[in-house]
């Protein structure tokens, strides 16, 4: 048996080279129950080592900080509920869209099921939310499944997208900063994203708060590139200055 002061060290090295963990992964690792390990989680919260969430924890730092999707979907969930509901209207019968592997987008996938359209994505959870839609027309990347992101990557994904185009596409990232544009902390996602905005008539950037003024480790876009930008929170008037210079529509949730 582990003792707990050495299990929680360990658990402090693990968060520090993945980014997040969950509860389930942990009591299996450590062969004890998922109650001791939230109990180990809340201590270390409270030392200020890790951020806990339903289901886990995580860290907000690194530039490869690419945090698992289960503890992502438990994340600002009224926030991505509200950006949701903005990008659900903006998409009308006939369109053809796409919609990356981010949590977000996810949130969008539930509001678009009944809407007479055709979907191109990467991810296997929002394939799985419109497979049984009888109105939409599903366009899945290939490519090899990331369980991190739930979601298709690498050279098949890049090749089959190379072949379509859409009318809108919905992109999220995981960092936004003035200076060094809309990154991202994989690589292969920041690719799949980048051809995304690239093959859209229109790119819509949806973020949530807190992933401004910071900077990840690859490049999806320049703000010149996008279009519009679905925010959950009015901005302060440095971004909203800095964006409307560059003539990008601001489409606020408050």
């Amino acid at each position: 048996m582990v003792l707990a002061v050495t299990r929680k060290s360990k658990i402090k090295e693990l968060i520090q080279e993945k980014k997040s963990v969950t509860v389930s992964e942990l009591a299996k690792l450590f062969s004890v129950t998922e109650e001791t390990i939230r109990r180990d989680l809340k201590a270390l919260e409270e030392e200020g080592v890790l951020i806990r969430t339903y289901g886990g924890a995580y860290i907000d730092e690194g530039v490869q900080n690419d945090v698992n999707i289960k503890i992502r979907e438990t994340l600002f969930v009224e926030n991505k509920q509200k950006i949701a509901e903005k990008c659900a209207a903006l998409i009308h019968h006939g369109d053809s869209i796409f919609l990356d592997a981010s949590t977000t987008s996810l949130f969008i996938a539930f509001k678009i099921r009944d809407k007479r359209i055709t979907v191109l994505t990467n991810s296997l959870k929002i394939a799985n939310v419109l497979a049984d839609s009888d109105t939409v027309r599903l366009l899945v990347t290939g490519g090899t499944l990331s369980h991190q992101s739930m979601s298709f990557l690498g050279y098949g994904a890049l090749n089959s997208m190379k072949n379509y185009f859409v009318d809108k596409a919905f992109v999220s990232c995981r960092s936004l900063s003035m200076e060094h544009g809309i990154t991202d902390s994989n690589e292969q996602q920041a690719e799949i994203r980048q051809l995304a905005i690239k093959h859209a008539t229109k790119s819509y950037l949806v973020v949530d708060h807190t992933k401004f003024n910071k900077t990840s480790f690859a490049t999806i876009a320049t703000f010149e590139e996008i279009d519009a930008i679905v925010v959950d929170k009015r901005l302060d008037d440095e971004w909203r200055n800095f964006l409307t210079e560059l003539q990008i529509e601001i489409i606020e949730c408050e």
